[in-house]
């Protein structure tokens, strides 16, 4: 079928041909694609029109160069202004149809918003009901139900004051107009009443403030109450998500990322607190003024109320599309917020590098793209609420109009008096501002709620098995068959297929399991006495983030103990992994570690890492004092002396003498140096005095003189008479594990070599190259 024709004059007209191209680029993203597309080709065309005609006033242009139009001439000269104008009428109907409510330009799934956005569309989870996420909240808050009581107890009061100021107004008025001083006095003295209890109880419309004093004094017992409430709802849910956080197994963090869950931790949570002081208070008071606006408008006149019930239908309709909207904008909005965090985040933990890259451009144009993904959502979200609050206007208006009209009419047929009408029009118009109310904020709670789905789905994550003990892990198990059970029956009840309408993990969240938990008690055995023997069995292991990826191919290794043993390969060889599968921050995909002839699983996590010392390739420090660093997990109270004397075995303590307040020096990135990290890092292990010690690249930042004398003190403790200790080494630097007992040397997940350092350069394999590169790094 043919294409229909272009107008190029007309458009030629409208837009002059130098600027052609250039309006062409100015069609913003955010138009949807389909529009784009429809706009496109005629603007191109008349560009080609206007370059091709340039010299001659009348010719004739061949679309046949323009993708999906077959080719058709165009005199310039027989265009007519008409047929012109008919095109862009179409044209605005057709932008026209998409922008109103229920086109295509409000699909938010349109947004492009980057990496991940198939994940939030296409996750096949049905999104948490109001009912499930409100239970979930009162759960949180439900040892303080007291306040939550009061303050409920207000908002009814301040609900019922108000709704019969309008009844006692109207009748002081006339009571006034018709002589009447008794009733009229008896009408002002209960207005007063009226008016003290709901300022008592009332609340301002707008939400809680942070300051307890201010809503007791500007908003009311109602509002200091929900104020409190608040409170509690927001400090619990971080609660609950920071203890849920930290006892996830490792491979958690590598599939979230650290800004994300920060971003989980504050914009998140502080969207959810909204909902009991400011969102549920205001819709429930609301909701209270309708009921009885509606009741006294029946007693009024039934026939007069049936017209203002239509407006109210009409209005709740728009109401309930509009906050499903809202939801869903709301819960696009934080996944834009959490990844827009996320970039941020890493651009200034690196910061260094993308100076001297000179990146700064390239990390604003990351972070901006977010921002314009944001701005999109918070600009469909803006119009959405133009087009609620003008639907408002209308009917509220609409309500006055009907209400005098047939009003009028009903009092010159003698049905009702003017009184009568003038309390009617004063509750109609409540009737609607009330309902008006209760759909704003009913928006505000789908903000919220759909906010709280990724908080809840986080706080509902089990924790790692080696946390808990036997009894609890049961306790957990009855728990979530107990609730599956009760959810299923809810969903049959309620014919919803979703079973994620009851919360799996309330007795465990919100009672003495919680509490208990809290605590940390640890499952496994203890031994009397750590002699430090190490054996992996058979282990292969697999990265969870990278489960096609083979790090460790049926490893078999015994240490034996006060036996220094070095570990020596290429990068990604599997090195580190050995230590992180002895720490117990993954577990091997089959195989097993024996510590003592015990397997791994079977002791004591907690306590076997209070045997073990452990300084890593990149230490970290706390933003706390050096001597409170070198304290950290020390599962002993130590005097500070003894912080000296594992900084001096460390080479620490004379840089640590020369800081601004010595041991009391808060760390800062940029007062230490990479070496002067990792001796701190060493001291905090030294400290510990533990059977096993772990050095992961542990002298990797260590200038060559430190390096010596940290070797020293490394072979005198391991050394000691006293104890028995066993060290691992990863190292790179080949000098530093000459003197160990046995050096294992690994290549792509396996042991290819073992011996001394002797036995394997006469090997002359794969340790003895990377010792050769070593010494001579020129060298092929």
């Amino acid at each position: 079928m043919a294409s229909a024709a272009i107008p190029v004059p007309a458009i030629s007209a409208v837009y002059p041909p130098a600027r052609l191209h250039f309006r062409t680029k100015l069609l913003p993203s955010s138009f949807p694609r389909r529009l784009r597309r429809r706009l496109a080709p005629p603007l191109r065309a008349a560009a080609a029109a206007a370059s091709s005609s340039s010299s001659s006033s009348s010719s004739s242009l061949s679309l046949g160069a323009v993708p999906g139009h077959e080719v058709e001439e165009f005199d310039v000269t027989s265009s007519g202004s008409n047929v012109g104008l008919l095109d862009r009428v179409r044209s605005g109907i057709a932008i026209l149809r998409d922008v109103l409510p229920g086109g295509s330009w409000w699909d938010l799934e349109q947004i492009e918003w980057g990496k991940g956005s198939a994940e939030v569309w296409n996750s096949g989870k049905k999104g948490l009901s109001v009912s499930a996420a409100l239970r979930r909240m009162w759960m949180l808050v439900a040892n303080d139900r007291l306040v939550i009581f009061v303050a409920f107890a207000c908002l009814a009061f301040a609900a019922l004051s108000e709704i019969s100021i309008p009844h006692f107004l109207t009748a002081s008025i006339f009571s006034a107009q018709s002589q009447q001083t008794m009733m009229f006095y008896r009408n002002a003295r209960l207005l007063v009443l009226l008016c003290l209890i709901s300022g008592i109880c009332r609340q301002d419309e707008t939400s809680i403030s942070d300051n307890l004093i201010a809503d007791l004094m500007y908003s009311g017992l109602r509002g200091c109450c929900f104020g409190i409430a608040n409170m509690i709802l927001v400090r619990r849910m971080r609660e609950m998500l920071y203890d849920a956080i930290l006892f996830q197994d490792i491979s958690f963090l590598d599939k979230e990322t650290v800004g994300d869950l920060t971003s989980r931790l504050g914009s998140d949570c502080q969207q959810v607190s909204r909902v009991i002081g400011n969102d549920l208070n205001l819709i429930l008071r609301n909701a209270l003024q309708a009921t009885g606006a509606l009741i006294y408008l029946f007693i009024l006149s039934w026939r007069l109320t049936l017209s203002t019930l239509a407006i109210c239908s009409a209005l709740s309709t728009i109401m309930f599309f509009y906050g499903q909207y809202q939801k869903q904008a709301a819960k696009l909005t934080q996944e834009l917020v959490a990844s827009a965090n996320e970039v941020a985040q890493e651009t200034l933990s690196l910061f260094r590098t993308v100076r001297v890259y000179g990146t700064e451009k390239q990390e604003f144009g990351r972070y901006m793209n977010w921002l314009k993904s944001l701005s999109e959502v918070s600009l469909r979200q803006s119009v959405a609420y133009g087009f609620w609050s003008s639907s408002f206007n209308f009917l509220y208006h609409s309500t006055q109009i009907i209400a005098v009209l047939v009003g009028g009419i009903s009092i010159l047929s003698g049905q009702i008096s003017a009184e009568q009408l003038t309390k009617f029009i004063l509750y109609s118009e409540w009737l609607i501002y009330s309902t008006w109310w209760v759909g704003d904020n009913w928006s505000s709670l789908m903000q919220s709620i759909g906010a709280s789905e990724k908080v809840f789905e986080l706080m509902d994550l089990l924790p790692s098995k080696q946390f808990l003990a036997e009894g609890k892990q049961f306790l957990l198990l009855f728990d979530y068959m107990t609730f599956f059970l009760l959810a299923f029956v809810d969903s049959v009840m309620s014919h919803e297929a979703s079973l994620e309408h009851a919360s799996l993990l309330q007795r465990w969240q919100c009672s003495e399991v919680v509490q208990a938990f809290s605590k940390v008690s640890y499952k496994g055995v203890k031994l009397q006495k750590l002699e430090g023997r190490i054996d992996f069995v058979d282990v292969s292991f697999n990265y969870p983030s990278r489960s096609t990826a083979t790090v460790l191919r049926k490893l078999n290794l015994s240490v034996h103990p006060n036996e220094v043993i070095a570990i020596v390969g290429l990068s990604g060889s599997g090195k580190s992994t050995l230590v992180n599968l002895l720490l117990g921050l993954y577990e091997p995909t089959s195989g097993q570690i024996l510590v003592d002839g015990v397997p791994l699983t079977d002791l004591s996590i907690k306590w076997l890492r209070k045997n073990i010392g452990y300084v890593g390739q990149e230490p970290r420090l706390f933003r706390m004092d050096v001597s409170s660093n070198i304290r950290y997990g020390c599962p002993r109270d130590v005097s500070h002396e003894e912080v000296e004397r594992a900084a001096k075995q460390a080479y620490a303590h004379e840089f640590i003498s020369s800081l601004p307040n010595g041991y009391e020096t808060l760390v800062d990135d940029a007062l230490l140096s990479g070496g002067q990290k990792q001796r701190i890092a060493i001291a905090r292990a030294i400290l510990r005095d533990p059977k096993i010690l772990i050095l992961d690249e542990a002298t990797s930042a260590l200038d060559a003189e430190s390096e010596f004398y940290v070797k020293e003190v490394l072979h005198l403790v391991q050394n000691r008479s006293s104890v028995k200790r066993t060290v691992l080494v990863i190292a790179h630097r080949l000098s530093t594990i000459q003197a160990a007992d046995k050096i294992i040397v690994m290549d792509s997940g396996s042991i290819v070599e073992m011996g001394n350092h002797k036995e394997l350069i006469e090997k002359d394999g794969l340790y003895a190259q990377l010792v050769k590169r070593q010494a001579n790094p020129f060298a092929c």
